[in-house]
């Protein structure tokens, strides 16, 4: 009987619970190593053989000789990332470690902002006029080629941290000063308003297995920046929008070349010409409960689909996917004013679970009907603006 496979989860926020239960229930072994901050977090301990935590994920040299100590008494199959910061670093690990999975040029294609807009765009993808932050005559002629605004963006941050929006051209040069040594880690790209959507997806052979169409209440970046109630929602499968971006979807995949995994996925409906444009795709499940909807609406946990699958490549298995269904589920959420907001005039029906955070509301909706969704979002989201919502000024970066 060969030894069991054994996982080693890395990650420097609490999530991915699912998956390492999933992992467990598969008959592996499983490590978890995270940050020392959370080392008392309610981790799923039953399903985790051992824990270890270090004071920062992010120094790379110390990781790796951590994870190499560890290797010379466990035979570590597999490096699972749970949140984006750690997609790169998995994959430097796995490559230090000769381990399966992306390797690190890979990884750069879901997490670098500049290589996944290149390499979208040669693969025949729609993206937002770029351009790199490197030579100094290539931005003067982008800045008289394109016209503004632009967003000057972090090219490794996740979601919105970081990005500032340029009005005029000589808003571009002060802030480049600003950065310093640090401007060559920034992609700038043209603001184009309009509706932003994302696509979740499981890949298995490079395609997508499963993938489901959202939409978001507000741009992210207006949420980031502005402060608001962060919304998302399925889109009617009926729609054609919705089919415009599966199929999208499927390009931008296999352009950045994901073999398998699990995948995030987003996209912009310009206003100006109606014309989806690809944003940015991470190679992990998406956060802010968005799993959590898929499993209202889809029956089937993107989280543990994803353990299954990595499980079974590592088997020289087939993945098979489970039996889903074609529902509908909404994210509403904000930071609150109340340490702990009442929820409890949030009663319809559709109401299936509940946020359980200090200084947070939030709730998810599901329903057969995307139209009876659609009315209750609308209804909530002014709710929360009127009996939750609180506005704090956007960070430059993550916080420790």
């Amino acid at each position: 009987m060969s030894a069991p496979l054994t996982l080693l989860f890395l990650t420097s926020d609490v999530k991915g619970f699912p998956a390492i239960r999933e992992a467990k229930r598969q008959g592996c072994r499983t490590l978890l190593v995270g940050r020392l901050k959370d080392q008392h977090a309610a981790w799923p301990r039953e399903s985790l053989d051992e824990t270890f935590f270090m004071p920062d994920l992010s120094d790379r040299r110390a990781l790796t000789n951590a994870v190499s100590y560890l290797a010379r008494t466990r035979q570590i199959d597999h490096i699972f990332p749970l949140d984006d910061f750690e997609v790169v670093t998995a994959a430097v690990l796995r490559e230090h470690l000769r381990l399966p999975g992306l390797g690190v040029s890979l990884a750069q294609h879901f997490r670098d902002k500049l290589a996944m807009r290149q390499v979208a765009q040669a693969g025949g993808v729609r993206v937002p006029a770029f351009t790199p932050v490197f030579n100094y005559d290539r931005l003067r002629d982008y800045l008289a080629r394109v016209p503004g605004p632009w967003l000057l963006k972090p090219r490794s941050e996740a979601s919105a941290m970081g990005i500032r929006k340029l009005e005029r051209p000589d808003e571009l040069w002060p802030a480049l000063d600003l950065l310093g040594d640090e401007q060559s880690h920034f992609v700038l790209e043209q603001y184009l308003p309009g509706d932003v959507f994302h696509v979740d997806s499981l890949v298995d052979d490079g395609r997508p297995v499963f993938a489901i169409a959202s939409q978001y209440g507000r741009p992210p970046l207006d949420v980031y920046q502005g402060g608001g109630v962060f919304v998302t929602r399925t889109l009617d499968r009926a729609a054609p929008e919705a089919q415009a971006l599966l199929d999208m979807n499927a390009a931008t995949l296999r352009a950045l070349g994901l073999p398998h995994g699990a995948a995030h996925a987003e996209f912009l409906r310009a206003h100006a010409d109606g014309q989806f444009y690809f944003i940015e795709c991470a190679a992990r499940v998406g956060g802010a409960n968005i799993a959590e909807a898929v499993e209202f609406a889809a029956g089937l946990n993107l989280w543990a689909e994803w353990a299954r699958l990595e499980i079974a490549h590592l088997r020289g298995e087939p993945y098979r996917l489970p039996e889903t269904r074609a529902g509908y589920a909404a994210v509403i959420n904000c930071l609150a004013q109340q340490e702990w907001p009442d929820l409890s005039g949030y009663n319809d029906p559709e109401v299936v679970w509940k946020l359980d955070k200090p200084y947070h509301a939030g709730l998810i909706l599901a329903s057969p009907d995307p139209a009876r969704l659609t009315a209750l979002v609308d209804d909530y989201a002014r709710r929360f603006s009127r009996d939750f919502l609180a506005v704090l000024p956007p960070l430059a970066k993550l916080e420790d």
